[in-house]
């Protein structure tokens, strides 16, 4: 199946917690389209202010947040599928993520920060000063004990969702980490950048599992809901490489 119909790069996708059938993609044609892959066609497209990078879908599934290059928050009412809210910030804000139970939604940011918004007001509630360079991504754990982190300082800090202290950090990588990703169970941790293995750690003690080898940076990953699989994409080293744009499913083997 291809889902066609931007016309520029889709930089993130995002699945209906609610409604497997639904996906939500952001694209730098500052368009949000929103697919029904049973028919493979765009049921809804909502123009945004700039060219598109991030997008989350809420856990209840009521709310589609995305942020874009001007560094404008919008949030998607799925209900009526319209635009409830845009903010625009002084900052570069980059990944966007839900707490578990609806409370907060986390911002990464440009000044090596995470900040923390109640919701559904968006005021801010307080800043975690996580890292000392840029905060790229941020995921939450399915069991919604935890949250963790990427960085430009090649760190990923694990953090508790209760008391939002950090835990500990995962140091083995040695370039900004583009994307982090928790198994279905919340036991173990992947992180990846540019170097050419993926990193797999236990939560709870952040000893090495498994160093998954690529070709090239990963650009995202995510695990199975029900299995210890790993899909990944690398990012193109030769655009008209045999290899480009392949996915990887890879099966982490049984400990």
């Amino acid at each position: 199946m291809v889902l066609k119909g931007h016309t520029n790069s889709v930089h993130q996708l995002c699945w209906d917690p609610t409604h497997p059938e639904y996906l939500a993609t952001a694209s730098a044609d500052k368009t949000v389209r929103i697919w029904d892959t049973r028919s493979a066609k765009s049921t809804h497209t909502l123009k945004t202010s700039g060219a598109n990078l991030n997008i989350a879908w809420s856990p209840d599934g009521g709310h589609i947040a995305v942020g874009n290059k001007l560094d404008h928050l919008t949030i998607i009412d799925t209900r009526k599928f319209e635009t409830m809210k845009t903010i625009k910030f002084a900052f570069e804000v980059n990944e966007i993520a839900w707490s578990k139970d609806l409370t907060f939604l986390f911002l990464t940011t440009g000044r090596g920060g995470v900040e923390v918004m109640s919701w559904p007001s968006l005021e801010r509630t307080c800043t975690l000063h996580a890292h000392t360079a840029n905060c790229y991504c941020v995921k939450f754990s399915p069991s919604g004990e935890y949250f963790a982190v990427g960085s430009a300082d090649a760190l990923v800090s694990l953090w508790d969702v209760e008391d939002l202290a950090c835990l500990r950090t995962f140091s083995r990588l040695q370039f900004p980490i583009r994307t982090v990703s928790f198994t279905h169970d919340s036991k173990m941790i992947a992180s990846a950048s540019e170097d050419l293995s993926i990193d797999v750690a236990l939560v709870e003690t952040g000893e090495l599992v498994s160093q998954i080898k690529c070709n090239a940076a990963i650009n995202t990953m995510a695990w199975h809901p029900q299995n210890h699989w790993l899909a990944f994409a690398e990012a193109e080293k030769d655009k008209y490489a045999k290899d480009a744009g392949n996915i990887t499913l890879y099966q982490l083997p049984s400990q």
